[in-house]
């Protein structure tokens, strides 16, 4: 989520409000300090989002298509994972004895929630590595609150989802014949600990009788919010809600990861219109949590992994639907062409030798591919910096232009986990007790702390 993502989702809230959208304000928007994070990997320049999500959770640079391992780890060589690994803010935090949660619209064995937990160098399974989903359950015992997609990854192979019986593509893959789920709910006998798997089981809990949670909602990624079937299937906002309900009982506090990763997924397939509204759904879940917490007691920090090759421009005017056309013709061959573009990707279109005339396209179609300069079948990632945005104790340590794995160590000075915590007052000379941690972290980022 680079900066023109974020002016392009500001603009659709507002046009979604029935305003222009230029003047429209975002939750991350209101926060008092900006910084830039430079998003590189140790062997890229424009990186991806596995090594990118190292750095902002574990406080190291690392390879791309490496998860929860320093740079000396090579990917594809699982022999190089021992050895290397490196701990992330969300294991700093519940070793504090604070509760913690990922929350994710992707598959939660994906990219950016497993650096979290897991450490992998392979893009596959190699012998002797455990799989990220089996990390999920086995490297850090007891996450208190754990939910997205990714229901097939958990369930021997061939079994059947419950959701969706009769589609083979949703049964389990697990080649080992484990059943993980059935292994978290045995463990959580007398402990409140809850399996659910639609938005009605979710929202039926008590948080105040909940201890631990998990939520897997699909198969494989939770689908995109346009096309949500929301009777059946949590928002990202819904989630965080319940979440931070049932973390911030802890006296202690908690951290909480949140990703709205699908906004990565719409831009990659050049589907500029979902990628759009899942950032303005997750400045919703900003909100929601802004509204469950409090600035003087919560660090909240909100970023992102990478940026995409997606711009919006063409002089349009005020008031222009940011899924239109620009109001001029290309001087070189004279077609229209839409205001948002994206250097490469599968919008990339020749009709009969020459480029697509769009003018009778219907852009507003959720799935339509905005234009491309260069062909690919998968749009790729951006090099710049990507915008920080931080509000709440110490957030002021977040101001100019940062490596993007400075983040975390910001975070747990100001939560007073990790190793660096001779600043932190005891509870007995402070009168209260250390600052206490919690967080929203997202492709996205929102990061909270209780002070």
């Amino acid at each position: 989520m680079g900066v023109p993502t974020v002016t392009a989702a500001r603009i659709l809230k507002g046009q979604l409000n029935g305003q222009s959208g230029e003047e429209t304000v975002l939750e991350m928007d209101k926060f008092p300090f900006v910084s830039l994070a430079k998003t590189y990997n140790t062997n890229a320049q424009v990186p991806d989002s596995a090594g990118t999500a190292t750095a902002y959770l574990c406080g190291v640079k690392a390879n791309e298509g490496t998860v929860g391992v320093s740079a000396a780890a090579v990917r594809s060589q699982c022999n190089t994972t021992q050895g290397n690994e490196v701990t992330s803010i969300l294991q700093w935090a519940k070793d504090a004895g604070k509760s913690v949660g990922i929350v994710t619209t992707t598959r939660v064995n994906h990219a950016t929630p497993s650096a979290a937990y897991a450490h992998n160098a392979p893009e596959a399974l190699q012998a002797g590595c455990k799989d990220i989903a089996r990390q999920l359950f086995e490297n850090i015992p007891n996450i208190d609150v754990v939910m997205g997609g990714g229901r097939k990854y958990m369930f021997p192979k061939n079994e059947s989802d419950i959701e969706y019986p009769n589609v083979a593509k949703h049964s389990g893959t697990r080649k080992d014949g484990r059943n993980l789920v059935q292994e978290w709910t045995d463990k959580m006998q007398n402990k409140k600990g809850y399996y659910v798997w639609n938005k009605n089981q979710l929202l039926s809990l008590n948080p105040n009788n909940v201890e631990y949670l998990l939520g897997l909602f699909e198969p494989g990624d939770l689908t995109y919010d346009l096309e949500r079937n929301k009777e059946t299937d949590p928002s990202l906002t819904e989630m965080v809600d319940v979440a931070i309900k049932i973390l911030r009982k802890n006296p202690n506090g908690f951290y909480l990861l949140v990703e709205g990763g699908r906004i990565d997924h719409g831009h990659h397939e050049g589907k500029a219109k979902q990628a759009l509204h899942e950032a303005v759904e997750m400045d919703r879940a900003i909100g929601r949590a802004d509204l469950l917490t409090s600035a003087h007691d919560t660090l909240t920090v909100v970023t992102a992994d990478h940026s995409h090759v997606f711009s919006f421009g063409g002089y349009t005017s005020r008031g222009n639907t940011i899924f239109g056309l620009a109001p001029m013709v290309s001087d070189i061959d004279q077609k229209p062409f839409t205001s948002i573009l994206y250097g490469n990707g599968p919008g990339y279109k020749i009709v009969n030798g020459v480029r697509e005339n769009v003018s009778t396209i219907d852009l507003q179609e959720n799935n339509y591919q905005a234009q491309a300069a260069v062909p690919l079948s998968m749009e790729t990632h951006g090099g710049e910096d990507v915008a920080v945005f931080a509000k709440g104790p110490l957030a002021h340590l977040l101001n100019g232009v940062n490596e993007q794995n400075y983040i975390p160590h910001v975070m747990a000075y100001a939560g007073c986990i990790g190793k660096n915590r001779d600043h932190c007052m005891s509870k007995s000379a402070a009168g209260h007790f250390h600052p206490t941690f919690a967080g929203v972290v997202a492709l996205v980022t929102i990061s909270r702390l209780v002070y």
